[in-house]
C-alpha cells in the first residue's frame, strides 16, 4: 500500500539538509550526500552508508543549498556545565532530518520497538532504543548499545527498506519486524499477527503526531 501523504512529509523532512536530492520516478525525493554512477546502477551515500538502486528509477538530481552558517557561539564560561544526555525524541529527531525522513514515523517507530528504553533488550536479541539485533548492528557498522548509533543505525535501515520497497511504507515496517525475508516470501506483508499489528500501531501513532 502506497501512502501519498507519506511521501509529501519525507520531501518536507529533507528540506533543511544540505546535499542533494535523487528525484525518483514516482515523484519522491530521496536526500544524500552524493551519488555515483556505474553500470546502470546508482548509490546514494548519506553519512557512513548507501543505498544502490537502478538509475532508471531516477529522474534527476536536485542540489540542495547549504544553510546558512550560524552566528558565532559565545565564549565559553570559565567552568563549562556539561550538557545533558539527548532524550530518545531528540535521537529520533536528529536521525530523521540526518536520513530524510519524517520524525514522526521515526519516533513512532522507536515507541513501537522499545518504547524509548536505551537498554531494552528482546527475548530475541534485539538491542536498545531502535532494537537492532547484533548482526544488523554489524552490517550498518554501529555499536547497538550506544543510543546515538544505535537510532542513527536504525532510523538508516528503515530508510534502506523504505527505498528497496518503492517507499511502500507497510512492506517496509513490516521488513523492519519480521525481516525482509518474510515479506518476500508473501510477496507483502506477512500474515503474523505481531506484524500486522506492529504496522498497524505505527500508521496510527504517526498519524496521530502529525
Amino acid at each position: 500500500m502506497r501512502f501519498l501523504g507519506f511521501l509529501a512529509l519525507l520531501t518536507a523532512a529533507s528540506a533543511a539538509v544540505a546535499g542533494e536530492y535523487a528525484v525518483l520516478t514516482t515523484g519522491a525525493r530521496l536526500r544524500a550526500d552524493r551519488h555515483e554512477t556505474e553500470n546502470g546502477k546508482v548509490r546514494l551515500y548519506s553519512g557512513t552508508g548507501y543505498v544502490e538502486m537502478d538509475s532508471s528509477r531516477i529522474q534527476a538530481f536536485e542540489a540542495v543549498e547549504d544553510p546558512a552558517p550560524a552566528a558565532s557561539p559565545a565564549p565559553a564560561p570559565a567552568a563549562e556545565v556539561s550538557k545533558p544526555a539527548a532524550t530518545p525524541a531528540q535521537l529520533a529527531d536528529a536521525a530523521a532530518i540526518k536520513y530524510g525522513l519524517p520524525p514522526s514515523l521515526v519516533r513512532s517507530v522507536m515507541s513501537a520497538e522499545s518504547a524509548g528504553r536505551q537498554k531494552a533488550v528482546s527475548p530475541k536479541g534485539a538491542i536498545g532504543l531502535m532494537q537492532l539485533m547484533p548482526g544488523t548492528a554489524k552490517d550498518l557498522g554501529v555499536n547497538p548499545h550506544d543510543p546515538v548509533e544505535n537510532v542513527d543505525g536504525g532510523t538508516r535501515y528503515l530508510r534502506d527498506l523504505l527505498v528497496k520497497y518503492d517507499f511502500r511504507l507497510w512492506h517496509a515496517l513490516a521488513a523492519y519486524n519480521a525481516g525482509p525475508g518474510a515479506v518476500e516470501k508473501y510477496n507483502g506483508i506477512p500474515p503474523y499477527r505481531e506484524t500486522i499489528n506492529y504496522v498497524n500501531r505505527i500508521d496510527r501513532a504517526r498519524k496521530a503526531s502529525q
